[in-house]
């Protein structure tokens, strides 16, 4: 007897069931860090979050609140590119992908040019 309810495959005759999923590497990402994510509306790209670690700056909770704050403003203006000054830190953000770039105190962003930007948030 067919199953009706199995997906049909080609010549009328029932598809083989989908293999089961992988279950997740034991080294992969923590939940904690997967729910962090899932919950955050603002992206880190690898470089920035390298920079972020390297240079031990405290990006927390009330400030990543104030960064998608920033990041709405700026959407709303048409920024693609911005600076979001934050306390003593600069984040480079790409807007329509809300994306963290890249990220500095600014006592060593005095040195620095930022090309490439067209707005600048101060939140």
């Amino acid at each position: 007897m067919i199953d009706r309810t199995a997906p049909i495959g080609p010549a009328g005759l029932p598809r083989p069931a989908a293999p089961a999923p992988a279950a997740a590497a034991p080294g992969g990402p923590a939940f904690a860090d997967l729910l962090q994510r899932a919950t955050t509306r603002v992206a880190l790209s690898n470089h920035a979050a390298k920079r972020i670690e390297r240079r031990e700056l405290a990006l927390d909770a009330p400030k990543l609140q104030r960064l998608e704050s920033a990041i709405d403003r700026a959407a709303g203006k048409g920024a693609r590119s911005t600076v979001v000054m934050l306390d003593n830190l600069a984040v480079i953000v790409d807007v329509p992908g809300r994306t963290v770039v890249t990220a500095l105190d600014t006592a060593s962003g005095k040195e620095h040019v930022f090309t490439n930007i067209d707005s600048v948030v101060i939140a």
